[in-house]
């Protein structure tokens, strides 16, 4: 399992990025079809770094959203 931070882009499509997996951003016309693409996204990601003998980062579900 991992956090993901979803937001409506600029272009009208909703993006979605995973902070523990730098790099993992995905996107989508509806919530629903860019939640289904961040997680392939997610699991791709991680089968890669599997590949090539690399370390998984873990999840620490510790980010902090704040309005400034």
């Amino acid at each position: 399992m991992r956090q993901v931070l979803l937001y409506h882009g600029e272009d009208g499509y909703w993006v979605a990025e995973c902070p523990s997996l730098p790099g993992c951003i995905s996107q989508g016309k509806t919530k629903k079809e860019t939640l289904n693409n961040i997680k392939e996204a997610i699991d791709l990601y991680i089968e890669v770094l599997k590949e090539d003998h690399l370390p998984v980062p873990k999840e620490r579900f510790d980010s902090l959203l704040v309005a400034v």
